[in-house]
């Protein structure tokens, strides 16, 4: 019986291990989309749930990043890009380490925040693989783009990176790449994250073969997807009454989930177009009760305020997104926050919290492609940029309380 306990407490240790940050990333061409413009998704998965955006100029270049609240000097950012229009994020990689028994990991958020320092091409992070001390403190796959047209995912362990081009045909026939909690170059059947794999390449397959990618698809469809590859179960066909009609389902290895802590899409720029121009999609907290913000950098470094920490140290539409989530994942009892009572994600009368916030969302795309849409005529403008964050941040706060009577703190 002792035995049985030992190996039963191993395996759940080994499962927490697993799904310390199980995210869900692509990485789309400039080739593979409607527009021209490369496309690079974080979903983010991980144990701090609070995130918040930064703005920094330690260092060669200005940039932008997603980082822990608890990190109140943004030690490791989680993805982001720079002024030159570079861009990287990852996820962790759990099949690429053999007979390795370095001591040092999780320096992915070190590596990034270096890169978005001081690299501004492809060519630039390789070269900061390969004069880093080693061994890196890495499992991971990070993925890249920049204002050159690049753009790859770079398996890395601790010793060595392989390169996949999205740009080479023989890599990505399609113009566009996947990743989730394994690498290609890895131990075959090892790491985590087959299942949303699944899910996502079905996902991008059926997309694709209608036509080539947009913006939208990437960070209004994925983020918020409810099919599941393995169980064939989608929990969008499933319509309660209203908020009273408790509909309990099993919420486990959907590309959202209820360790999804954020997403960022990072839109790139053609070649000949500002790379001030790049637009980081945001949606800061849990996906399903969160929304589409977009920003850029501006000089001064503002962003609107909802995004980054406040007096209590956190982003305040994260902690509203993170209070919301609770009336979608209501019990604490044991893994009772695995199960998620979709009468109040939507519902028959339209009054669930995602049904609620598209036209919020809507809106905020609408105006967001204006401003764009001047900007690729006539340049970025950072008066316009920061008319726009005191806009989208009172008007996000206004429709919280009006539909959902979210009070802000």
């Amino acid at each position: 019986m002792n035995n049985q306990r030992f190996l039963l407490s191993s395996i759940v240790f080994f499962c927490s291990i697993v799904q310390l940050f199980p995210c869900t990333t692509a990485l789309v061409s400039g080739k593979a989309t409607k527009d021209g413009r490369p496309l690079l998704l974080k979903n983010r998965d991980a144990d701090e749930l609070q995130n918040k955006l930064m703005y920094f100029s330690d260092g060669k270049y200005r940039y932008i990043g997603l980082v822990n609240s608890s990190d109140s000097t943004g030690k490791e950012v989680w993805g982001g890009y720079n002024s030159t229009g570079f861009a990287i994020m990852n996820s962790a990689s759990y099949n690429l380490k053999r007979n390795d028994t370095t001591v040092l990991s999780d320096q992915e958020g070190v590596i990034m925040k270096l890169a978005l320092q001081y690299c501004a091409s492809l060519s630039d992070f390789e070269h900061l693989l390969d004069t880093l001390a080693k061994p890196f403190g890495v499992e991971a796959n990070f993925g890249v783009i920049d204002a050159l047209g690049g753009g790859a995912y770079y398996e890395t362990d601790n010793f060595r990176y392989t390169k996949y081009d999205v740009n080479d045909p023989s890599v990505a026939p399609d113009g566009y790449l996947l990743r989730t909690n394994y690498s290609v170059c890895g131990i075959e059947d090892k790491g985590a994250g087959y299942i949303r794999f699944n899910t996502e390449e079905t996902l991008f397959k059926e997309t694709y073969a209608k036509g080539k990618f947009t913006y939208r698809f990437l960070i209004e469809t994925v983020p918020h997807h409810l099919k599941h590859s393995l169980t064939k179960t989608d929990l969008s066909m499933i319509l309660p009454n209203d908020t009273t009609d408790t509909h309990f389902v099993p919420f486990q290895d959907f590309i959202p989930r209820t360790s999804t802590s954020a997403a960022i899409l990072i839109q790139g720029v053609k070649n000949h177009e500002q790379p001030l121009l790049t637009t980081m999609w945001t949606i800061l907290g849990f996906p399903l009760t969160s929304i589409i913000i977009p920003v850029w950098i501006v000089q001064d470094g503002f962003l609107p305020p909802i995004l980054v920490s406040d007096v209590r140290r956190i982003a305040p539409l994260c902690d509203v997104a993170l209070k919301l989530k609770g009336k979608l994942c209501p019990s604490h009892q044991g893994i009772g926050n695995k199960y998620l009572d979709v009468a109040f994600l939507q519902n028959r009368k339209k009054t669930g919290i995602r049904q609620q916030l598209i036209p919020v969302e809507n809106e905020i795309l609408k105006q967001s492609e204006k401003y764009l849409s001047s900007w690729r005529k006539t340049g970025f403008n950072d008066a316009d940029a920061g008319q726009f964050y005191h806009w989208v941040n009172e008007y996000v706060k206004k429709e919280y309380e009006r539909r959902l009577k979210i009070s802000w703190q």
